[in-house]
């Protein structure tokens, strides 16, 4: 219909990292077992969570502005945790 938005669909990656400087036990926890099995050459370790999202909008732009929301409401805990939100155009079969 004339006016409407043609929808596109976006496949939408979020990374979600705790804060710096904040408590990370399971980075504590694998960087320990690296160093007892020799890799000493890792620093730090961080644990996070990705997060994968199919999603229609009129632009990549708008996908991510409507995931980063979702972020700020339910899939990230604004005190304790940064998030990265990237979009991009899925493919055929994807």
């Amino acid at each position: 219909m004339e006016g409407e938005a043609l929808l596109s669909r976006f496949t939408v990656e979020v990374l979600v990292t705790p804060r710096p400087g904040l408590l990370d036990p399971q980075g504590k926890a694998i960087h320990h077992a690296l160093s007892s099995l020799g890799y000493d050459a890792v620093d730090d370790v961080r644990v996070g969570k990705a997060i994968y999202l199919e999603v229609s909008a009129a632009t990549s732009e708008a996908a991510a502005e409507r995931v980063e929301e979702m972020c700020r409401k339910l899939l990230a805990n604004p005190v304790t945790e940064d998030f990265r939100v990237t979009a991009a155009a899925s493919g055929a079969g994807s």
